[in-house]
């Protein structure tokens, strides 16, 4: 009970954070957010967050930002480094590879490691036209055709709808931008990417046919022995008709509020004493033990 209590209140409070703030003078230098303690000249700078693709831009790697629209309408963003510069390998023959990312997470996460660790550039380096998907209502695909974020119908969709329509928007867009007479592709997913590809595969079976190889990280069809106490307490309320699904259906659950967002990301950088803070919070969210965990950041 005291766990189905926790969830009620984390969902009413996320519900409640859909402020629209007003727009930050993103032509001055610092941003005078608050007076820190009694300093008067105190305030906080905050730097620009990185995208998927200043990040893969700042190692060298070419990077494409793409705006792929899927058969109901929703604008999903991915990004392609489509050779290593490296290699200089543009005019050879490059295989598609679309790499998709789980729950919560974006394109962003498959590139944090830099190019000596991260698979995307391991990939580019061996060869392979590489691709970054994101799903529907993650950070780089929150446009649509006619609807806006602020439309409850904009939220109407799950991960059958991310797998049904926008996988399978992504993979016919690479094989027809890659302009060189690719018939499949190769898949590599994490957690939720893996469900979504599954989801394609068994609703629409002539997409198998464009698939060389798939491979699978954290996969999950069947969660009965999932360990994560959070979703073990949601996951009773959700998907069925109650109290719950009345009150937050077809909504955002964690509002995206581009100030929070930036100031995240800037407490949670290396060198700020708050990363700690961050990793332990990640920690927690994901029941991930440290010799699963990272230090390097790119």
């Amino acid at each position: 009970m005291q766990n189905q209590f926790v969830f009620a209140i984390i969902l009413l409070l996320t519900s409640l954070a859909d402020v629209q703030p007003a727009a930050l003078n993103k032509s001055a230098a610092d941003i005078d957010f608050f007076k820190l303690y009694d300093n008067p000249e105190a305030h906080i700078s905050l730097q620009k967050r990185l995208t998927t693709a200043d990040r893969i831009a700042a190692h060298g790697y070419p990077s494409e930002h793409h705006h792929i629209v899927t058969e109901d309408g929703y604008i999903v963003g991915a990004f392609r480094i489509p050779y290593s510069h490296k290699l200089q390998n543009q005019n050879e023959y490059r295989p598609i590879v679309l790499i998709q990312h789980g729950l919560t997470s974006c394109s962003d996460a498959w590139i944090l490691l830099g190019p000596n660790d991260g698979l995307p550039y391991l990939l580019a380096d061996a060869g392979f036209d590489v691709w970054l998907g994101n799903g529907r209502g993650t950070t780089y695909s929150r446009n649509h055709t006619s609807r806006s974020t602020q439309h409850p119908y904009f939220w109407k969709f799950s991960w059958h709808e991310i797998g049904y329509y926008d996988i399978a928007a992504m993979i016919d867009y690479a094989l027809e931008t890659n302009g060189q007479g690719q018939k499949s592709i190769h898949y590599v997913g994490h957690s939720q990417g893996t469900t979504v590809f599954f989801a394609l595969m068994s609703s629409r079976p002539e997409y198998n046919e464009k698939i060389k190889t798939a491979h699978m990280f954290a996969p999950i069809a069947i969660m009965t022995n999932m360990r994560n106490s959070l979703a073990r307490s949601a996951g009773p309320y959700l998907g069925h008709q109650n109290i719950y699904s009345l009150l937050f259906s077809n909504q955002e659950l964690i509002p995206h509020n581009s100030i929070i967002m930036n100031i995240f990301f800037n407490l949670c950088e290396p060198d700020q004493q708050l990363r700690v803070v961050c990793e332990n919070v990640l920690e927690k969210l994901y029941d991930a033990d440290r010799v699963n965990m990272v230090s390097t950041t790119s």
